[in-house]
């Protein structure tokens, strides 16, 4: 990881936030810059390898953050990770729903189980994370849930139609939420990234053909990186963005 720049927002210092899968890539890096903000920093990711090392890499900074191993589309167990979460940070002040997995797939080739899997690794989970914690914002009558969506199905992305289906769900998910939950002072929005280089997206994807094209239609000609998400995610998590809400952000360097 390297070092971690940005602004310090001072109310998130000691704000309980729960992040899902942040082992690794964009939540990996969201879980550094909370922990950098002095915030209280839970997450939940499947490997357990790589988030022992994002535990230690924080550690090394001074940094404490806690771990819950878990299979997200589990959701028994996701809500017994949350509590476990719960009893280390405090209530949750702040939700980031970044898991997911963009995995291509042919439509040929979806059947109704590989399509209700892609559901529940895209968006089922964001809804079963929101009602586990939305008592704890409503008795303080303060919260910020930033659910993770995709620039994939803005773009008319192909290749995976049950992932971009789930993720353009995640829009009209998150206005529901903050219409039925502003009364409480809760902020609820979408944040939609569009191509990030991640290790998992450089090794799969990235090619001098793909890269080409990228640079051609971003209006940044530059790579985007997952410390450009994780600055607008703790942004929008500050009171700097106190009235922002019932919104999808969009984060692409300008491809849409």
């Amino acid at each position: 990881m390297t070092e971690i720049k940005g602004a310090i927002y001072p109310d998130l210092e000691g704000k309980s936030v729960l992040i899902t899968g942040g082992g690794s890539g964009i939540g990996e890096s969201i879980v550094h810059h909370f922990a950098r903000q002095k915030a209280k920093v839970a997450f939940i990711d499947i490997n357990a390898e790589a988030s022992k090392k994002v535990v230690a890499d924080c550690a090394a900074k001074g940094w404490t953050v806690h771990f819950e191993h878990c299979d997200l589309t589990d959701i028994a167990a996701l809500k017994d990770s949350i509590a476990k979460a719960r009893k280390v940070i405090g209530p949750v002040s702040v939700l980031v729903n970044n898991a997911a997995h963009d995995q291509r797939h042919k439509m040929e080739d979806v059947t109704p189980e590989y399509w209700d899997d892609r559901f529940a690794v895209n968006i089922k989970h964001q809804f079963f994370c929101a009602q586990a914690v939305i008592e704890d914002m409503k008795a303080a009558n303060h919260g910020v849930i930033l659910n993770f969506g995709s620039t994939s199905w803005m773009v008319g992305q192909g290749g995976m139609a049950a992932y971009t289906a789930a993720k353009s769900a995640v829009l009209g998910f998150t206005r529901s939420l903050a219409r039925d939950f502003g009364q409480f002072n809760i902020r609820c929005m979408a944040i939609a990234p569009g191509w990030i280089m991640t290790e998992r997206q450089i090794s799969l994807w990235l090619t001098p053909e793909s890269e080409k094209e990228l640079m051609t239609r971003q209006c940044l000609k530059r790579k985007l990186v997952p410390a450009d998400l994780a600055k607008v995610t703790v942004f929008l998590a500050s009171e700097e963005a106190s009235a922002c809400t019932n919104q999808q952000y969009v984060v692409d360097g300008g491809w849409i």
